[in-house]
């Protein structure tokens, strides 16, 4: 758990999460302070970081603009971002946007649906990152296995085994196989 805690890096409303801020930070935050300089912005924060993905769960529309989605191009050949945030409208950037500000480059994931588009004559389809790939076989596991409780090893386990990328169209830029695509093999 401590080298997958290394491996990420959290902006809050504030900047990086870093050891600077420690008095200040929220406990859930705590164990995802790094010791590196502080950042007060996320462009900051990506060049000093160079992350492979950007996840956005702030719920605050446009936070993934033009700048942010073009500078995760320059540090990445194939940058990853997921749009998180629910309802749509507080989307931190929609597919067309992640997509034409990154000319068709990233891979995109959203807690919306978004119909696929067309950049540069491919068609990029983005992924929903919903629930419906992992609970359902979650919840039939734990009603099998007659458990009371599921703690992170269980849902490490659940995440390895749902594991998806070489039957779905990785053609079409695809990260995540769509809602529809396979009725009923998630469970």
């Amino acid at each position: 758990m401590e080298e997958s805690r290394k491996q990420i890096w959290l902006v809050d409303s504030r900047g990086l999460v870093v050891q600077s801020r420690i008095e200040s930070l929220e406990s859930h935050k705590l164990p995802y302070a790094h010791d590196a300089p502080a950042c007060s912005n996320l462009i900051d924060a990506l060049e000093l970081i160079k992350p492979t993905t950007l996840i956005g769960v702030c719920t605050i529309a446009k936070a993934f603009n033009k700048d942010v989605c073009q500078k995760m191009c320059e540090i990445n050949r194939r940058p990853i971002i997921f749009a998180l945030s629910n309802p749509t409208f507080k989307s931190e950037c929609t597919a067309k946007e992640a997509y034409t500000f990154t000319d068709g480059k990233c891979i995109f994931a959203s807690g919306s649906p978004f119909d696929p588009i067309e950049i540069n004559g491919k068609l990029c389809v983005p992924g929903q990152g919903n629930n419906s790939y992992i609970f359902p076989g979650v919840g039939l596991g734990v009603v099998a296995a007659g458990l009371t409780h599921v703690d992170d090893e269980i849902m490490i386990i659940a995440a390895k085994t749902g594991q998806f990328g070489h039957s779905f169209g990785l053609g079409h830029w695809l990260c995540l196989p769509t809602t529809d695509s396979h009725p009923g093999s998630f469970a």
